[in-house]
């Protein structure tokens, strides 16, 4: 892949997957629905809902999610690697934001995010999400060495 492939994968998908995931964090879904393929093979695995196969299992997950958050005034999408080749690409990161839930309550969150990409006629859409909640115990793991 080039680095010129992966610019342009970025520069068509990185914005509007924030805006997208701003919005549905303030409970609007359409943002969101249309960074999303909406044909089949799609799949989620959710930070807080069991795994879901198929467009219209996707689709209900987030039609409910839109509803569970409101007022993000903070969020933050800290990309840690991305790239595009053919028909396919990815991207990693984390996710931090700040939104308060159904009953007004805030919360701050933070999830390291998986995107996987397909270029469609219509442009890059994602197909498969895996978002998750870090270990609060970093160290249990040793950490890389340079060789």
């Amino acid at each position: 892949m080039s680095s010129a492939e992966r610019a342009r994968f970025l520069e068509a998908t990185l914005e509007p997957q924030i805006r997208a995931e701003i919005a549905i964090h303030n409970g609007d879904v359409e943002p969101r629905l249309s960074t999303w393929s909406h044909r089949d093979p799609v799949t989620l695995f959710g930070a807080g809902v069991p795994v879901r196969t198929g467009w219209p299992a996707v689709h209900q997950v987030f039609e409910w999610l839109a509803t569970t958050m409101t007022d993000c005034d903070e969020y933050e999408f800290e990309l840690l690697a991305a790239d595009a080749d053919g028909d396919l690409a990815y991207m990693v990161g984390i996710e931090r934001y700040r939104a308060k839930n159904a009953v007004g309550a805030p919360r701050n969150v933070t999830l390291r995010a998986t995107h996987v990409y397909r270029r469609e006629p219509e442009g890059w859409r994602i197909i498969h999400r895996h978002g998750d909640h870090p270990p609060d115990d970093v160290s249990v793991a040793p950490a890389a060495r340079p060789g």
